[in-house]
C-alpha cells in the first residue's frame, strides 16, 4: 500500500506546474515536437525549452536545453529541420533558429529588430513567412548608445488614436507587416509596407506562388477597426487582390489545397461582437460568393475557454487533403471542442472529431492525416499532449507533465449542474466543494464571476479555485448571459444592457448553491476580474447578501474608462454606439459608481498599475469611494503587471495576489484576523 501524502492546492504550486503548448507532428507522422514552460523560483524567471517524443510511444527526450524561451516549433516541409522561436541570444529580442531533427545544433536564421509574430514554412521548405513589426528607428538607435538608454525616452508624440496595447504598451509607429526569410541565407525580403496598414495572419498557397493574409485598408483603420479584408498576394510580381467577403471581422485566411478556396473565421456587421463567430469560404481567386458554412449552427467559431495555466490558440481552419473537409474548434457549453464540416456539392455534414468535457488546443496532422497530435486539458487537467489515430477514432495521451504532481494534491470534487435562469432560461454552472468534503457540515463559500465577458467558463483547470477551496470554501462558477457558448441571444443579452439580466443569472445562482444543505448563507463571499470586476462592484452596489468582496481589474466608470482603455473609441460600441457626450446617461446607467453609494459589502481592490484594459484610475474610484462611504476596503496594486496579472503575471506577484484574495475572506468570511 502507498505511503504517499494527499495534500491540497498551494500558492507555490504555480512554481511547480509545468505547462505544455504547441504540439506539432512531423510530416511523416513518426516525431511530435512540443514546448514545456517552467518558472525559476529563485530568478522568478519564465523559460521553455522543446522536447520530443515519437508518436509510436515510449519516453519524451528534451530537444533543446537553457534557461531561455524557445517557442513555436515548426517542421520543415520534408521533416528533416525544425524553426523555433528563441529569445537565447537577446532575452528581449527573440529570433527564429532553425535545427536538425536527428542532431546537430541550433544555429540563428533572423537578425530582426521587432517582433516576430507568426511564421510559417513555404511548401518547398526554402523560405519561411513572418508577421513582423519593426521597432522605431528611434528605439534601435537608443538601444545602441549606452548614454542614451540611459536617459531613456524624453517625449511620446502620439498621432494615432490606437496608440497603446494591454501587455505591450505604447505602441511603435511601425505595423504589422510581411517578409520571407530565405532559409539557406538568411536574407529578407520585405513583401509588405505602409505607414497606416496592418498585414496580418499571413498563409501560403499550395504551390507557393501567392500568400492570403488579412488587411483593413480603409482611410482611417483605427476609426473602423472592423473593416477588415482578405487579400491575395502573388510572390512573383507582389500584386495584391481584394478578396470580395461581407463587411465584418474576419481573420485566419486558409488555401484549400487545389488554392480554389480560402476558408477563414468571421462575423457580418461592425460593433457586433455578441455575434457568432462562423466558418466561411470564398473563391480564392475573388470571383464568387462568399459562403457562411456554419450559418444553420448556433455555436461559437472559437478556442476561448478561460482558465489561469495558458492561453487556448485558435487554429486556422484546417483543410482535409481532398479539400472537401474542415477542421475547426468551437468553444460550445464550457467544452472546446474539434469538430469537421464535410462538403459534397450543396449538402454538409458536421462531425464531432474531439469532443470529450475539457479544451482542445493546438493541433496538427501528418502529411497523410492518419494521425492528429493534440493538446488537452480538463478541470482535473492543465493539459497533455494526445495522438488520435483517424482510422480507429482512438486517442491515447502521447506526451505528459504534472503527474506526479497532481497524483500528491487532493482537488475536492466538482459538481456540474444546468439550473434555471431569473428569466426560465438554462444556465449551466460547477460546484467545487472543498477536499475532506463532510456534507453534514455548513462551509462559507465564494462566487467567481468571469472577465469578458464574451468568454466562457468551463471543464478547464483553474489553479485559483482549487486553491480557495482548499482552505475551506465552496467554490462556484457558471456562465450567466452575455458569455459566449450558448448560442447567440445568450451572448446578445447583455449588449448594451450590463448589470440586467447577468446580474438576474448571477443571482439566480447564488440562490441555487445558497439552497445546498452544507452552505452557510451567512458567509458568502464574491470575486471577479475585468467584466467580471465590473460584476463585483455592480453587486456591491445592489445587494448585501455578500459578506465580502474582491473586485480585480475592475471596469467601475464606463464613462471614464471610454478614454483610458486601450480599446479606446470602441468600447462605445458595445454602449448603442454613441460617445459618452452624446449619451452620458447611458454609460451612467450601467457604471457600479453610479451605485457605489449604495455599498456596504466590505470589499478588496486588487489592479495591476501597467493595466492598460482596465486603467487603474478605475479600481481607485471604488477604493475611494468605498473609503469616503466607511465601508471596509483595501487597495492592493501590483507594479509593472498588465491586466493579465492572474494568468501571466510574475508568479510571486500571482501568489502574493492569492493571498491577499484569501486573507480578506479569511477575515469576513471566517472571523481570522489579517
Amino acid at each position: 500500500m502507498s505511503d504517499r501524502k494527499i495534500r491540497s492546492m498551494t500558492p507555490d504550486d504555480l512554481y511547480r506546474f509545468q505547462l505544455i503548448s504547441d504540439p506539432q507532428i512531423s510530416p511523416d507522422g513518426k516525431i511530435s515536437i512540443y514546448c514545456v514552460h517552467r518558472v525559476d523560483k529563485e530568478k522568478e524567471k519564465k523559460y521553455a525549452n522543446l522536447w520530443i517524443v515519437l508518436t509510436t510511444g515510449g519516453e519524451a527526450s528534451q530537444f533543446t536545453y537553457g534557461d531561455q524561451s524557445d517557442t513555436r516549433p515548426r517542421f520543415s516541409p520534408d521533416g528533416t529541420k525544425i524553426a523555433f522561436l528563441s529569445n537565447r541570444d537577446e532575452e528581449k529580442q527573440p529570433q527564429i533558429y532553425l535545427m536538425p531533427v536527428y542532431g546537430g545544433e541550433a544555429h540563428k536564421l533572423t537578425d530582426l529588430k521587432g517582433t516576430i509574430e507568426s511564421f510559417e514554412w513555404s511548401p518547398n521548405g526554402e523560405k519561411l513567412l513572418l508577421q513582423f513589426r519593426e521597432k522605431d528607428e528611434k528605439e534601435i538607435e537608443r538601444e545602441k548608445d549606452e548614454e542614451k538608454k540611459k536617459l531613456g525616452i524624453v517625449y511620446r508624440h502620439i498621432t494615432r488614436v490606437f496608440f497603446k496595447e494591454d501587455g505591450v504598451g505604447f505602441l511603435p509607429n511601425e505595423r504589422w507587416h510581411l517578409l520571407t526569410v530565405d532559409v539557406a541565407t538568411g536574407k529578407t525580403t520585405q513583401l509588405t509596407g505602409g505607414g497606416i496598414f496592418d498585414e496580418r495572419e499571413p498563409a501560403w498557397s499550395p504551390d507557393g506562388t501567392k500568400i492570403a493574409f488579412c488587411s483593413n485598408r480603409s482611410k482611417d483603420p483605427d476609426l473602423d477597426p472592423d473593416a477588415i479584408d482578405l487579400y491575395v498576394l502573388a510572390i512573383k510580381d507582389k500584386t495584391i487582390r481584394k478578396i470580395e467577403t461581407p463587411l465584418g471581422p474576419k481573420g485566419s485566411p486558409t488555401f484549400s489545397p487545389d488554392r480554389s478556396w480560402l476558408a477563414y473565421y468571421g462575423h457580418e456587421g461592425k460593433g457586433q461582437d455578441w455575434k457568432q463567430t462562423r466558418l466561411w469560404i470564398v473563391p480564392a481567386t475573388g470571383e464568387g460568393q462568399p459562403r457562411n458554412l456554419t450559418k444553420d449552427y448556433d455555436f461559437n467559431v472559437s478556442s476561448w475557454t478561460i482558465n489561469d495555466m495558458g492561453s487556448l490558440p485558435q487554429v486556422p481552419p484546417t483543410w482535409s487533403k481532398d479539400g472537401k473537409t474542415i477542421f475547426f474548434q468551437v468553444a460550445h457549453h464550457g467544452n472546446t471542442i474539434l469538430k469537421s464540416l464535410t462538403m459534397d456539392g450543396s449538402s454538409l455534414a458536421l462531425c464531432e472529431v474531439i469532443d470529450e468535457d475539457g479544451v482542445v488546443g493546438a493541433f496538427s496532422f501528418d502529411r497523410e492525416q492518419e494521425k492528429l497530435l493534440y493538446f488537452h486539458g480538463n478541470m482535473r487537467d492543465p493539459g497533455q499532449v494526445w495522438l488520435r489515430e483517424m482510422a480507429s477514432g482512438r486517442s491515447r495521451v502521447l506526451a505528459g507533465v504534472n503527474e506526479k504532481l497532481l497524483r500528491e494534491i487532493d482537488l475536492g470534487e466538482m459538481e456540474q449542474v444546468w439550473f434555471k435562469g431569473a428569466a426560465g432560461n438554462d444556465l449551466q454552472g460547477w460546484i467545487l466543494k472543498p477536499p475532506a468534503f463532510d456534507p453534514s457540515r455548513k462551509y462559507p463559500s465564494i462566487l467567481e464571476i468571469h472577465g469578458g465577458p464574451r468568454v466562457q467558463y468551463g471543464n478547464f483547470f483553474m489553479h485559483e479555485f482549487y486553491f480557495l477551496a482548499a482552505q475551506g470554501y465552496v467554490v462556484y462558477f457558471c456562465n450567466p448571459r452575455g458569455g459566449q457558448g450558448y448560442g447567440e441571444a445568450h451572448s446578445k443579452a447583455i449588449h448594451n444592457n450590463w448589470g440586467t439580466v447577468d446580474y438576474d443569472d448571477l443571482m439566480a445562482w447564488t440562490d441555487f448553491v445558497a439552497g445546498k444543505p452544507y452552505i452557510d448563507e451567512a458567509r458568502m463571499g464574491v470575486t471577479g476580474g475585468s467584466y467580471g470586476g465590473h460584476m463585483t462592484a455592480w453587486i456591491i452596489g445592489h445587494t448585501d447578501r455578500f459578506t465580502a468582496a474582491v473586485t480585480q481589474r475592475c471596469v467601475s466608470n464606463l464613462v471614464s474608462m471610454y478614454g483610458s482603455s486601450d480599446f479606446n473609441w470602441a468600447l462605445q460600441q458595445e454602449f448603442g454606439d454613441a460617445p459618452p457626450w452624446e449619451d452620458l446617461h447611458n454609460y451612467w446607467e450601467q457604471s457600479p459608481m453610479k451605485h457605489i453609494g449604495s455599498a456596504k459589502t466590505p470589499t478588496l481592490i486588487i489592479h495591476s498599475e501597467q493595466d492598460l484594459r482596465c486603467a487603474i484610475e478605475q479600481g481607485e474610484q471604488v477604493f475611494v469611494a468605498l473609503k469616503r462611504l466607511g465601508v471596509g476596503t483595501e487597495m492592493v496594486r501590483f507594479p509593472d503587471e498588465p491586466h493579465g496579472l492572474s494568468r501571466e503575471g510574475r508568479t510571486d506577484r500571482r501568489v502574493a495576489r492569492l493571498e491577499h484574495i484569501l486573507r480578506w475572506f479569511n477575515r469576513y468570511l471566517k472571523g481570522k484576523n489579517g
